[in-house]
């Protein structure tokens, strides 16, 4: 399963870029993918599901 590098954050607008690192057998649904946004800071863990994918 792909998932986004970046995503836009929900607070400022801004890019968010990936913090996790993918596994080897790749994301799975169910898994946690944290990423931080370039202008605000904030951190956003988000739980991937299959609708999810890119």
């Amino acid at each position: 399963m792909l998932v986004p590098e970046t995503i836009v954050c929900v607070d400022c607008g801004g890019t968010c870029s990936r913090l996790s690192y993918e596994p080897d057998d790749g994301f799975a649904p169910g898994a946690v993918v944290a990423y931080r946004c370039r202008d605000c800071g904030d951190r956003w863990d988000l739980v991937i599901d299959d609708d999810d994918t890119v």
